[in-house]
């Protein structure tokens, strides 16, 4: 019996508040491994594995009743973003939409939700002793308490949602939140981002939502909560399944949105080809986008050697380092680089004709955004992730943890795979073997002054 089925045997029938004591060792950096290390150079110190929860076991802790058959998933996808929790070794994480996948049925590819009922959370681990344990977690909710669940959207906007093995369609729900990043503000509420607004979310501490600010002219009707057109229309543009998936708290209360992917204008292959993405300031004390920042990807073989599809770029984490500095994670589903960023006043390109869609070229048409008089934000390399030994692939979430120290978090996709060949004939997860695991690493120099 291999070490994974043991630990599923294990995490079987047990209560919620136990769950997160099930856990496996991971791997922590050697002695040495260390030893031929260059002096200077970034370095793992060590790596925390999340054990196998079932789905429906964690599910109806939190919901009872929303799952009834979890297809032999576990709780995973809680690396879309990670965030201190104010104890030493305590994050707070956020789950994307559930599991998902995709499947060619008459060369078309469905988007596939293997567990419709799953509820995106917000879920708080500790992480010791190579291990990832859950604390805590909070189901997001509309305003009369039901599950927002991760289903899409909008009709014709969003991918039509079908059963795990693409052959039945399943309803819309436009309640539905495909999340990403996650911050906690000091009153206890907490900021999500979502990838199919796009739309920025303000949540109550016990994870109902408070408000949901979408790009003008969205008209999502039908959802249990209020939902306020307050983004620019231009992001209505957004590459389908690539909305926003940064988000960083500035200390003096703003929040910084990254935009995934370059907006597919004037259309899909525009977008396809472009490096120029958008990230926007918004006021929580005005409601509003203040600000809209134009940044440019490093090409993709400098990302990601060998690499040669621009459209896998994308940023993941933007994670505030100083009043106006951020770290920017670039990355495909191999590698990542981190850069440090300076906001500078002003709002950018906000209200721009780069904001207007029909501008003719588009921002994202611009080989050179600097020379055709686009303010690009200034960056430097950090630490390129691809070059240090024991970071997992497909990071999504980076906290700062001290002067030089970072905690990054990888996305396991609930041990999903595309394809028919995801699930047995059963209709049983054929798990992927990855896990979820935080990677604490060391910097040769520190971030802040």
């Amino acid at each position: 019996m291999s070490a994974r089925v043991v630990r599923r045997s294990l995490a079987v029938g047990l209560p919620l508040a136990l769950l997160g004591t099930v856990c496996v060792a991971g791997t922590a950096t050697g002695a040495q491994d260390r030893h031929h290390r260059p002096d200077g150079a970034p370095k793992v110190t060590s790596t925390a594995v999340l054990a196998d929860i079932p789905l429906a076991g964690f599910s109806n802790g939190l919901l009872p009743g929303t799952v009834g058959d979890d297809r032999g998933v576990m709780l995973g996808g809680i690396g879309s973003d990670i965030y201190p929790a104010g104890r030493t070794g305590e994050f707070w994480t956020v789950t994307d939409r559930g599991p998902n996948g995709q499947i060619k049925v008459d060369g078309a590819k469905r988007r596939t939700f293997p567990v419709p009922g799953f509820d995106p959370a917000i879920v708080k681990v500790r992480v010791s002793g190579g291990r990832v344990r859950v604390l805590e977690a909070v189901p997001l909710t509309t305003r009369s308490g039901a599950p927002v669940t991760g289903l899409s959207n909008q009709e014709g906007r969003d991918e039509a949602p079908y059963s795990y093995d693409a052959g039945t369609p399943l309803a819309y729900n436009p309640n539905g939140l495909d999340t990403e990043g996650i911050v906690r503000v000091a009153d206890g509420s907490f900021w999500l981002v979502d990838e199919y607004g796009p739309s920025l979310v303000h949540v109550s501490g016990r994870g109902r939502v408070l408000a949901r600010y979408v790009p003008r002219g969205l008209n999502l009707k039908g959802a249990d909560y209020p939902v306020v057109e307050a983004l620019p229309g231009v992001l209505l543009h957004r590459k389908t399944n690539r909305g926003f998936e940064g988000l960083a708290l500035l200390p003096g209360g703003d929040l910084v949105l990254a935009v995934q992917s370059p907006l597919s204008l004037p259309d899909q292959d525009a977008g396809e080809a472009s490096r120029n993405v958008r990230l926007l300031r918004f006021s929580p004390g005005k409601r509003a986008v203040t600000a809209e920042y134009a940044y440019r990807f490093d090409a993709v073989d400098v990302v990601d050697p060998g690499e040669d599809d621009t459209s896998e770029l994308k940023i993941s984490s933007v994670v505030a380092i100083g009043r106006d500095e951020l770290l920017v994670e670039e990355r495909t589903d191999r590698a990542a680089r981190l850069h440090r960023v300076t906001l500078p006043h002003g709002r950018g390109i906000l209200g721009s004709r780069w904001d207007t869609p029909a501008a003719s070229p588009s921002y994202e048409e611009l080989t050179d955004p600097a020379a055709a008089g686009v303010p690009v934000l200034r960056k430097s390399l950090v630490v390129d992730l691809g070059r240090v030994a024991g970071v997992p692939g497909k990071i999504e979430g980076v906290a700062v943890t001290g002067r030089d120290t970072l905690a990054l978090v990888n996305d396991n996709d609930f041990g999903m795979t595309d394809g028919s060949g995801a699930f047995d004939a059963d209709g049983r997860l054929v798990d992927s073997g990855i896990e979820t695991s935080v990677t604490l690493l060391k910097l040769p120099r520190p971030l802040t002054h």
